[in-house]
Parts: structure tokens; sequence; C-alpha cells
């Protein structure tokens, strides 16, 4: 970020480091004091809406800090809690990208990340993370130590994401396709098969997440954000909005919570998909080899949650621990 929203990069900086939640708060409060907060919520509406999204990462990364990732900046009882010149700021860029609970693992780690070398153009990075060794803007461990374990789990989540890209496009080739159509079994297989790779993906960076060092306040983040259902990434939501096991194992409310840190385009798109793909689940109830392919679809996503899971514990618990065993 550049000009004044320098001071922003800075203040997300330096919360992320803080041993603990007064110390971030204190680095807050410090920067009201000088009017830095009051500055940046008067420039909020210049912002582009990549550079929106870029300070909106930003702002959640203060807020877990905090202990503030459950407020509502825009509630009374709010500024009995936290910093009222952070909530304006914080209701200024909810409001700039159209998203008021956006403080999320996808907001985090999906915008934090970038390739080590810039490329030319702007890329999403769903194809950079396949393709460019990715650097995290903002560290959660101080310059001169290896990656944390939050940052670990953070990069494993948008490499999860890009990686992930064909279960979008299976889901859409699912949309609307009744369960005799004859593409139907095919595309099932083709979902199992990138569940399965996903899932060695996670096993293959769990040795690396357990080794890496972790400190109270980074596992103080991390169950903040467990508490408030906000972990789940989104390439995990849309295979179930295909496959049903969320719908049935955690109820539709349940679902609801999961995805209300996505952006809400991308909330309509899983309601979309929750409605189309309805003729697909329907082989839950039936006999034959095509409602064994689903099921297996199904085991498949259930087993790569657990490892997602499981990688998520390693990455809340103050010794290394095995993926396997959870696995």
């Amino acid at each position: 970020m550049i000009g004044t929203w320098t001071r922003l990069d800075a203040l997300a900086r330096a919360a992320a480091v803080a041993p603990c939640r007064e110390n971030a708060i204190a680095i807050v409060e410090r920067a009201h004091h000088a009017d830095e907060l009051s500055a940046l919520r008067q420039r909020v509406s210049r912002l582009s809406p990549r550079n929106a999204e870029a300070a909106a990462m930003r702002v959640a990364m203060i807020a877990v800090s905090c202990g503030w990732s459950g407020l509502d900046p825009l509630a009374p009882a709010a500024r009995q809690v936290a910093d009222e010149a952070f909530l304006d700021l914080w209701a200024a860029i909810a409001h700039r990208i159209d998203h008021d609970q956006f403080i999320a693992l996808p907001t985090l780690a999906l915008h934090n990340w970038a390739p080590e070398r810039k490329p030319r153009r702007h890329i999403p990075i769903d194809q950079l993370a396949r393709t460019e060794q990715l650097v995290p803007i903002v560290r959660w461990a101080p310059e001169d130590q290896p990656l944390s374990r939050l940052d670990r789990l953070m990069l494993a989540a948008t490499r999860l994401e890009a990686h992930g890209i064909w279960l979008f496009r299976l889901a859409e080739t699912l949309a609307g396709r009744s369960p005799d159509d004859s593409s139907t079994p095919t595309a099932l297989r083709r979902l199992v098969r990138v569940q399965h790779a996903l899932r060695a993906q996670l096993h293959s960076e769990a040795a690396e997440l357990a080794a890496a060092p972790a400190t109270p306040q980074q596992r103080a983040v991390l169950a903040a954000l467990a508490e408030q259902g906000a972990l789940e990434p989104p390439v995990l939501q849309a295979a179930d909005a295909v496959l049903g096991v969320g719908g049935r194992r955690m109820g539709e409310g349940r679902r609801q919570l999961v995805r209300r840190h996505l952006p809400a385009q991308h909330r309509a798109w899983l309601s979309a998909m929750d409605r189309h793909c309805a003729p697909v689940r329907t082989l839950a109830h039936r006999g034959g080899p095509d409602a064994a392919v689903y099921r297996e679809a199904q085991e498949s996503l259930i087993a790569l949650r657990r490892s997602y899971t499981a990688l998520v514990q390693t990455a809340g618990q103050p010794t290394t621990t095995s993926l396997t065993a959870a696995a």
C-alpha cells in the first residue's frame, strides 16, 4: 500500500507480532491519539476495490490481534470494548467493500499472500499460488524469524483454494444435472480425484507446519477465529454445496454461520449451488454404481475436512502433533 495507507500496514505488522492482546490494543490506542486512524477513515472512499480489500485484510489482522473479531463495529456496545477510532475505520472499510463480516480466515489468507517475484500484470492469487513461490505481505512472526504456524496455516488455506479451483468448476458442471445423466458420475469421479489430491497436499504441508514456532498470542488469534466459525475455506464450502455433507451434519443454521464471512457474491453462488445441485444429491437415497460414486465423493470430502481440521488443530497446539492420527 502507498501514501497514508502505509501507516495501516505498519499498524497491522506491529499488532501481528505483539506478544499479547494488551500490547496490540496499546498500539491501536497510540495510533488513535496520534490521529492516524481518523486520517485513514477520511480516505476510505478513495480506495480502489483492490486496495479496499488490502486494507480490509490489515483491519482484520488488527481486530483479531486485539481480541475484537467477534464485535460488530456499528454496535454501541462495541465502543465499550474497542477503540472508537478503530471501530469507525473498520465500519468504513466494511461499507466500502460491502461486507460487514469479513474478519475471517479467507480474508486473512487470500489477501495476505503475494508472489515472491512480482508479475507484470494483475493475476488472481489462485493462479499465482499454482505457479509462483508465495510470501506473506504481513507476517505473524517477526521478520528475522521463521514463518509461524499461523503463517503456514494461512498459506495452506491459500494453496488449498488455488489448487481446489477445479472443485468450483465441477460444482458448476454438476449444477442442474440429472442424477441419471451419463456425465454426472464422470464429474463425481473427477471430484473424488481432486479431493484426494487436496488431502495429499495438506498432508505434505503438515510436517512443516508442526515444526514451525507458535506463540500464545498466535494461538489466541486462531482460537478467536474458530469461535466465530470463521476458519473453513470457501473451496470446502463449494464441495459441500454439491454433496450436502454439511447440511445434514451441521444443519442449515450452522452452514449459514460458516458462510457469513464470505463476500455477498460468493454466498449467493453457494446458495445457488445448494439449489441447482439438489437433483444430484438424490443419489444419496439410491442404489447402484452411480450412487456408490456419489457416496465415495461424500466420503472423500469428509476425509479432506478431517485433514484440514487436523491441520488447524496442529496450528493451535503448543507442541508438535501429528496430522496422521487425526486424519
